[in-house]
């Protein structure tokens, strides 16, 4: 089956035009709300299938998401895989594992998001892991932002190259414009 993933974002009105200061302090003029998406549990199941397809043979004992964006892809991917899926999340700050959720000793991990754009929850969410034991294998995403180079392995279902600027050479700022943020994390 060939399933086109900006096709489906698109339907989901999950790909947005504007002016937005994303989580790494750049602004851009695209962003990808893949919560849009992750309402229709049809579409996610496709979308995410392909994140299935690349990572199936890893032997991955856990899936990790970090809070927000990670929770439901995580989950969907653990229902594909017929594997534990989990979250990380924010307390005071700092990416935490609660609510009573484990990590054994050795367990190989793949971390799930929404969106990698710089790789920064995906990497404090990797070291809280570490901490326990786990061995994180991997990233997998929806969507892969190709902003920042990232250290482990990533399987994305869809590549997305958006421009990105700093706030002092963004052109929409110069233009008057003022960025909104779309995303969860406080910074």
């Amino acid at each position: 089956m060939n399933i086109n993933v900006v096709e489906i974002l698109k339907e989901c009105d999950a790909l947005l035009e504007g002016h937005f200061l994303l989580s790494s302090g750049k602004h851009s003029n695209k962003y990808c709300q893949c919560a849009k998406l992750m309402q229709y549990p049809d579409k996610t199941e496709k979308v995410i299938s392909l994140v299935k397809d690349k990572v199936k043979d890893l032997g991955i004992d856990v899936i990790v998401g970090p809070a927000m964006g990670g929770i439901i892809a995580a989950y969907e991917l653990g229902r594909q895989l017929g594997i534990r899926a989990i979250f990380t999340e924010r307390e005071n700050n700092v990416m935490t594992l609660r609510r009573g959720f484990e990590i054994k000793p050795g367990e190989k991990i793949l971390i799930m998001e929404d969106v990698v754009t710089t790789g920064k929850s995906s990497m404090e969410t990797a070291k809280v892991l570490e901490e326990f034991g786990g061995k994180v294998i991997g990233i997998g995403c929806i969507v892969d932002r190709k902003v920042s180079k990232i250290e482990l392995p990533l399987f994305s279902a869809v590549e997305l190259l958006f421009e990105t600027y700093d706030e002092s050479n963004c052109p929409l700022c110069r233009g008057g414009s003022s960025p909104v943020k779309p995303g969860s994390r406080k910074f």
